[in-house]
């Protein structure tokens, strides 16, 4: 009996090891997508997605996963489990960039080239409506609340407000050229609007729709038309924004509070998307040209590890479970 005492006495003093979660790429170029333990920081398996897949995000429960195959015309659902497909989903042609409703339901998806979104129930399989926006819709973005979808139009230089029960557009904010991505903050007060072409982040009031500042980016050596933002993310505090630079091969950190530069981050080559692990603790990225993802530690602010992937990583999420 004590020496059993004694064994669970010695367990209960072992360090717990950090949580684990399951990280997904899409791989542009290998039509693929690989998979990552975020702990190990490993590669344990990859699987077929289509043809170009992009676009990449999961369910709220962690059960699905959704990739836009932009080649394909479609969106395909695989079992976040098992990796297998599940279905596909109405997409219109070219899906880039999606985003789900916070409930998970509907998804709204943005169509380059017919200037539309597209608003598809996942579980009905049916589309609900088509937005149109502006020309070449990119990114998406969704408030917190769910009330408000935005996307970004790439060549109207604008980011759409979309009130999420009528579909209806209620404002539109012109941004710098070629947006990319929107991103809210999780409270909802502010929204991140990033410009690949025009080299900066807007930041937009989302009740009132102003623009409260746009923040550009310098780094000794890099010119300026390398450092093109794309991917947004920001921690639930809002304390830091992280953003992708593109060819600079740099992800930017952003003090929350004065919305100044803090500092960059060196990574791969032609950094494209963010994602975070649910605890917060890592940032990953995926770098197109150098076909890796680079392990940012969010609270020290280093890159701890570059893992090689498929050809040509575009996007990335982690599961929430």
């Amino acid at each position: 009996m004590r020496a059993a005492i004694a064994a669970l006495a010695a367990t209960l003093l072992v360090p717990a090891s950090a949580a684990a979660f399951t990280a997904f790429v899409s791989n542009e170029k290998g039509n693929d997508i690989t998979v990552l333990d975020t702990d190990s920081m490993e590669v344990i398996a990859t699987f077929d997605a289509g043809q170009r897949p992009r676009g990449i995000t999961i369910s709220p429960d962690g059960r699905h996963l959704y990739v836009c195959a932009s080649d394909d015309d479609t969106v395909r659902v695989f079992d976040a489990k098992t990796y297998q497909q599940l279905h596909t989903l109405p997409s219109g042609p070219d899906p880039e960039l999606f985003v789900l409703h916070p409930s998970g339901n509907p998804l709204y998806i943005a169509n380059e080239d017919d200037n539309i979104v597209t608003v598809v129930d996942v579980e009905s399989h049916t589309v609900l409506a088509e937005v149109p926006v502006g020309v070449e819709p990119e990114g998406m973005g969704v408030s917190p609340d769910g009330r408000v979808v935005v996307n970004t139009s790439e060549t109207t230089n604008m980011a759409h407000f979309i009130d999420s029960e009528s579909f209806e557009i209620f404002a539109n904010v012109l941004v710098d050229q070629r947006p990319r991505f929107a991103q809210f903050t999780a409270d909802g007060s502010r929204l991140f609007v990033s410009a690949e072409i025009g080299g900066t982040v807007t930041v937009i009031d989302p009740a009132t729709q102003a623009v409260e500042k746009v923040i550009s980016f310098s780094v000794p050596g890099v010119p300026p038309e390398a450092l093109q933002p794309v991917g947004v993310r920001v921690t639930s505090d809002g304390s830091k924004i992280f953003v992708a630079l593109g060819p600079a091969n740099r992800v930017a950190v952003i003090d929350g509070g004065t919305l100044e530069v803090d500092r960059y981050l060196l990574v791969g080559q032609r950094v494209w998307q963010l994602a975070f692990t649910p605890d917060e603790k890592l940032l990953l990225t995926t770098n197109g040209n150098s076909n890796d993802v680079s392990f940012i530690d969010v609270e020290s602010l280093e890159v701890v590890k570059s893992v090689h992937v498929g050809q040509q990583p575009w996007g990335v999420v982690v599961a929430p479970n």
